[in-house]
């Protein structure tokens, strides 16, 4: 087995939010604001609250998609002007070829 090489080199790290999960709070909280609108509105006798909620779930789903996707983006942008410069060190090894699932203790 051979040393390992070394390279050191310069990086930029943040921490970056998860889109999927602005994602679905947003959908979630359109949900809930869907089901304040329709309890707190008028409702038609003939159409009742289920068909009710659901059309507004059409309308407001979307819009907390949308607001959750903006949200994350400006949280993107903070994050990268607060992103730090730091060293990294690489660290290879050559010339050992062998899976090191072969190396385990039956």
């Amino acid at each position: 087995m051979s040393e390992p090489r070394t390279e050191t080199t310069q990086a930029h790290l943040r921490r970056a939010p998860r889109l999927p999960v602005f994602l679905v709070l947003g959908a979630v909280l359109g949900a809930i604001a869907a089901l304040v609108l329709t309890a707190v509105g008028n409702l038609d006798p003939k159409v009742g609250f289920g068909a009710t909620f659901g059309y507004l779930c059409l309308w407001c789903i979307p819009v907390g998609l949308v607001v959750g996707a903006l949200v994350a983006i400006v949280i993107d942008q903070v994050s990268r002007r607060r992103a730090k410069l730091v060293t990294v060190e690489r660290a290879s090894v050559e010339g050992d070829d062998s899976d090191p699932a072969d190396d385990e203790v039956r």
